[in-house]
């Protein structure tokens, strides 16, 4: 065994002592003999190909370079509230921000602040919130918030009764707060918002910002702000004015090469289709999915398709398939062409997944989040997250672990996949940090507290070569 492997198993080693003083023993599969498989797995992690083909200990492929299998494990790390579509982003001081519903100052929505990314010695770490200006926007239907990768600004952004949405930021980690400026038209319903920005210089801001909503039209409306957010344009189309994919969007994405782009049903009706505007919304363009074979999911979420750009403008996309399995493809032409359709589930016995996340980190690097159902007579839904660090690599190894213990499911609802379920709502979140650490956002349902899930064991999402990250203490129930 070589310096490096050994170094790995020691800290698997070190992380299973310390996730049984948390309430989470995670035993493991002895190692085959192999130059490659030289680690022991940890249970509730599998190491597969597409199609749910089981890769553990396989000697008949080349895993090499950045297709090469590290070992991995999850956990989560409650924020101490509860949560409700939990949106989420990281600034530049690596505080994990997360939206709660309801339990800001008056009612309005909370933006916890968590010191988790760094985390190595002990289960350590605190959770606040830091929206507390001395005139409170009450919150109403749909919390959000957004983070600006490129400049740091905290973006609060409320909808009230489907009326109307008012936008607040703050540039010091919400010490302080500017707004709100009001992101409405009166001729349009206001309902499903997303924000997020791209790195195109606007006129008065560094970063070009959008939002889109479901509203008066066959498709999502939007708008663009030059100035960081204190103004808005009118709400134009989101889509090709001819389009009638229906309103709801899934989160809106902002590239590093000033693109914007979004993923809901495609303009016919049939299939997802992945949208893109390359002048902040003056017009769009649909780009069709692969998803001819996969079929959509027939669930109430089955609008929308989640899409992702990582460090060089490649994009990726995520969606649910009609057998309710999760699905991925990639672009490397800004939308143009993609490759075919990937099923990315691991080889255990899923029932079916909903919530579906994409995050992208440096070129090649995909993770996804979503939740799943185990198979069985019992309803017990659990969270994953599943990364890639060669995607595109003809045989992509994939690495899925599972964030919560066999005895701690985060959801027992019926179908709660396939609906809003608890404080999952409509929709989840997900980031990388400029480690590439993998933040998951979420709710534990049953202890109704919003969580962070991540690897506090496994590789990082960037840089030109992969390397492991520092391993973390793990969470579990004790944190919530």
């Amino acid at each position: 065994m070589n310096s490096m492997r050994a170094l790995l198993l020691a800290l698997l080693m070190v992380s299973v002592s310390l996730s049984g003083c948390f309430g989470e023993v995670e035993e493991s599969v002895e190692a085959p003999t192999s130059e490659v498989w030289t680690f022991e797995r940890p249970e509730l992690t599998w190491y597969h190909l597409p199609e749910a083909v089981d890769a553990w200990g396989m000697e008949d492929m080349e895993f090499t370079g950045r297709n090469a299998p590290f070992i991995a494990a999850g956990t989560y790390y409650g924020i101490g509230m509860s949560t409700f579509e939990p949106t989420m982003g990281i600034t530049e001081t690596d505080n994990l921000m997360m939206s709660s519903y309801g339990n800001g100052p008056a009612g309005s929505t909370a933006i916890i602040s968590c010191s988790l990314i760094g985390m190595t010695e002990a289960l350590d770490y605190s959770c606040e919130n830091i929206y507390d200006p001395f005139l409170p926007i009450a919150n109403s239907n749909d919390p959000y918030i957004y983070v600006d990768p490129w400049t740091s600004r905290i973006m609060k952004f409320d909808m009230h009764a489907l009326l109307g949405m008012t936008v607040e930021w703050s540039d010091d980690e919400g010490a302080s707060w500017n707004g709100p400026s009001v992101a409405t038209q009166i001729y349009s319903v206001q309902d499903h918002q997303t924000i997020a920005s791209s790195n195109m210089p606007a006129l008065a801001y560094p970063t070009t910002w959008m939002f889109c909503i479901n509203g008066n039209a066959p498709h999502p409306l939007c708008s663009s702000s030059q100035d960081g957010g204190a103004t808005w344009g009118p709400e134009t189309s989101g889509a090709p004015v001819t389009c009638s994919s229906g309103g709801l969007s899934a989160h809106l994405v902002g590239s590093v090469d000033g693109n914007f782009y979004r993923g809901n049903k495609g303009c016919t009706g049939e299939g997802y289709s992945i949208f893109r505007t390359t002048n902040a919304g003056i017009s769009w363009t649909e780009h069709v999915l692969p998803t001819s074979v996969t079929g959509t999911a027939d669930t109430w979420n089955a609008e929308e398709a989640q899409v992702e750009v990582d460090s060089e403008g490649n994009v990726h996309a995520m969606w649910m398939g009609l057998d309710d399995m999760p699905y991925w493809s990639y672009s490397r032409d800004q939308g143009d062409t993609w490759s075919n359709a990937t099923m990315i589930a691991p080889p255990i016995n899923l029932s079916g997944t909903g919530f579906p996340v994409v995050v992208a980190g440096d070129a090649g690097t995909v993770a996804f989040g979503y939740v799943g159902e185990a198979g069985g007579d019992d309803e017990t839904w659990n969270a994953y997250l599943t990364y890639a660090t060669d995607a595109f690599n003809e045989t992509p190894l994939l690495t899925t672990v599972q964030l919560n213990g066999l005895d701690d499911p985060i959801d027992t609802e019926p179908d709660c996949g396939y609906n809003r379920c608890g404080g999952l709502g409509d929709f989840l979140d997900i980031r990388v940090d400029a480690y590439g650490r993998t933040w998951f956002s979420l709710s534990h349902n049953l202890a109704d507290i919003g969580i962070f899930g991540t690897f506090h064991l496994g590789p990082s999402l960037r840089g030109e070569s992969v390397t492991m990250l520092p391993p973390m203490p793990a969470g579990g129930p004790t944190t919530l």
